[in-house]
């Protein structure tokens, strides 16, 4: 069983960054594609970004297009998302999700078999 856990949420004034990470306890994300969400209470869960595998494939949703960037870390066998120039709109609980599927495909959907806790990001003046 994968276990996922999510780190470096907090709060930020408008404008500001945050990087957040996951990790795979005991075991490195490498061989699953990866995908970060968001949800607010009361809204669906929306798909934020998504690594495929071998790491040549990474898609946005719209909402954070120009903004955020994932990256697979193979040496320490973690996945990031740099959250930059942060909205009051990107204020979520942050979910990272992992699957094994065919190399060069991710996807935005809530398809994964693996899901973390989640992180809190708050994003205020």
């Amino acid at each position: 069983q994968l276990q996922l856990v999510e780190s470096g949420g907090g709060l930020v004034r408008p404008g500001g960054s945050l990087r957040l990470s996951c990790a795979a306890s005991g075991l490195a994300l490498n061989p699953y594609a990866v995908g970060w969400f968001r949800q607010v209470p009361g809204k669906e869960r929306e798909g934020v970004s998504c690594i495929s595998y071998g790491g040549t494939v990474r898609d946005y949703g719209d909402s954070v297009k120009g903004r955020f960037t994932i990256s697979k870390d193979s040496a320490k066998g973690t996945v990031d998302l740099q959250l930059n120039n942060l909205k009051p709109d990107d204020t979520a609980v942050y979910y990272c999700a992992a699957k094994r599927t065919i190399s060069g495909y991710c996807p935005l959907s809530n398809t994964y078999d693996y899901w973390g806790q989640g992180t809190q990001v708050t994003v205020s003046s």
